[in-house]
């Protein structure tokens, strides 16, 4: 007999968290998991005398659900996803709904939107952002796929959902087919962004001025008061003061070498199949993978040297350098990050609304902060606003803290100590606001060693031409075309 409203396949805790979170707000929801003993091991543990039904099979999971059914699979991306839709598809029927919450590439689900379709079902790919926390007491979620599919699961995904101040939920439709994980994609390329940025931040308070982790506690705490209120500095405040049993701080034991699951280098991958320029979140994939040689940067270190000491002049006046220059990064980083979805909107045909999902990310995702909100703010002006950086709100902070993220990446390189997110940010800025880059000598030479053609500034855009550089290549040319 259909008793449950939706159903989840996966028991990890993100799956574990995700029913909990439904099931408090009044749905009854069957679960089912591959190693079956997870599930009586659930049932008997954090669902017990709740109203969560078990499943031992996909068959038992589909027999128990209301129509259309709704089925989440909260499992590893990549092929456990298309093993479970094969799964699922004889068992179900017309109009019934798959629902893929991982961390899926955006284009591994624009095939399987189209396949789901093709079989007379639905299909929606998802973004849940928020982690373990999030997923039990209200994530972002970012759902894209089959339109059709949004009504019937809409009173639940935005019931789940975190709440913004104002009581809206974090959750809407983004688009069709991979809409959904792109828009997910491109938050945790910012996410990755803004890790990197608090990290050099931290670096150069620690080895540049030799601040204690209590002193940095301070003033992280400080700042989430401020512009820069967001779950990332709150997290790192909070991480910079814990301390072990023995009275160690934690962070000072952790090997510094970071690990990725890679939806960073997917955006990263994304923004140069579009030809956008995504340089702060490659430089902040980049440095994860510095980082990782581990063993060759103590090796190299003990050979490679550099500037000895810490910066000469007032500590404080650096950290509220520091200050600016991070709000102004984390201005480039959501810049660049709009500018990918923009793109790809134009791309794969996609009527994303910016204001909208910068309101998804208002609460329970990882990128929470105060910030969003001023991006909202920024396209509801502006739907067409083509960069961030040109909106008068975000231009103006920009601005403002110029000297002083100038300053910080100056005192960087001066130290020693390396900046590529910040710095990359700043390069971004000077080179988006010059009238005319430098790209004319490379034109110049692509010309002169390929006959690759170039266009002119006194004609107009569009016309090719080709110079016969050393007197022996003639007039033939190469094709011109952007990959």
């Amino acid at each position: 007999m259909a008793q449950a409203d939706i159903g989840v396949i996966g028991l990890a805790v993100m799956g574990e968290n995700l029913i909990l979170n439904m099931e408090s707000k009044g749905f009854t929801v069957a679960c089912y998991n591959r190693t079956v003993e997870k599930v009586d091991a659930f049932l008997a543990g954090r669902a017990k005398g709740k109203k969560i039904i078990g499943c031992h099979s996909p068959e038992e999971l589909v027999r128990v659900l209301k129509k259309p059914r709704k089925i989440m699979l909260m499992v590893k991306a990549g092929k456990p996803v298309d093993d479970f839709i094969e799964q699922l598809l004889p068992l179900l029927d017309d109009g019934d709904i798959i629902i893929d919450g991982g961390n899926s590439n955006f284009q591994d689900t624009m095939r399987r939107t189209a396949y789901v379709e093709s079989k007379g079902k639905l299909y929606i790919g998802t973004g849940v952002s928020g982690g373990e926390e999030g997923a039990l007491r209200g994530p972002s979620i970012m759902p894209g796929g089959s339109a059709a599919a949004w009504p019937h699961v809409k009173p639940i995904f935005q019931k789940i959902a975190a709440k913004t101040d104002r009581g809206e939920p974090c959750c809407e439709w983004v688009g069709e087919n991979g809409a959904g994980h792109f828009v997910k994609m491109v938050h945790n390329g910012i996410e990755y962004g803004d890790m990197q940025m608090i990290c050099e931040t931290y670096h150069l308070m620690k080895s540049g001025l030799g601040m204690s982790n209590e002193q940095m506690h301070q003033v992280f705490a400080q700042w989430n008061e401020g512009e820069l209120n967001s779950y990332l500095i709150e997290i790192t405040r909070n991480i910079l003061a814990y301390k072990d049993k023995e009275g160690n701080y934690v962070v000072d034991l952790i090997l510094d070498a970071a690990g990725q699951k890679g939806t960073g280098k997917w955006t990263v991958i994304a923004a140069l199949d579009s030809g956008q320029p995504l340089t702060l979140i490659a430089e902040a994939v980049f440095a994860r993978c510095l980082s990782a040689l581990k063993e060759e940067r103590v090796a190299a270190s003990k050979v490679l040297k550099g500037p000895q000491g810490g910066v000469a002049g007032n500590r404080q006046q650096l950290v509220d350098d520091l200050r600016q220059a991070l709000y102004a990064s984390k201005i480039v980083s959501y810049a660049q990050g709009y500018q990918l979805m923009r793109a790809a909107a134009a791309e794969y045909k996609w009527n994303l609304n910016y204001g909208g999902i910068a309101l998804m990310w208002r609460g329970g995702c990882i990128i929470r902060s105060i910030f969003l909100g001023k991006i909202k703010e920024a396209f509801d002006r502006n739907p067409n606003l083509t960069n961030l950086l040109l909106d008068p709100f975000f231009s103006d902070a920009v601005q403002k803290a110029q000297a002083s993220w100038r300053r910080v990446v100056t005192a960087a390189v001066q130290m020693g100590i390396p900046v590529p997110a910040m710095s990359a940010a700043l390069s971004f800025y000077d080179g988006y606001r010059c009238e005319r880059l430098p790209a004319n000598l490379l034109q110049a030479q692509r010309d002169y060693f390929g006959a690759h053609t170039y266009e002119r500034v006194d004609r107009p855009r569009g016309e090719f031409y080709h110079t016969d550089w050393t007197g022996l290549g003639g007039q033939t040319s190469s094709s011109s075309y952007v990959v």
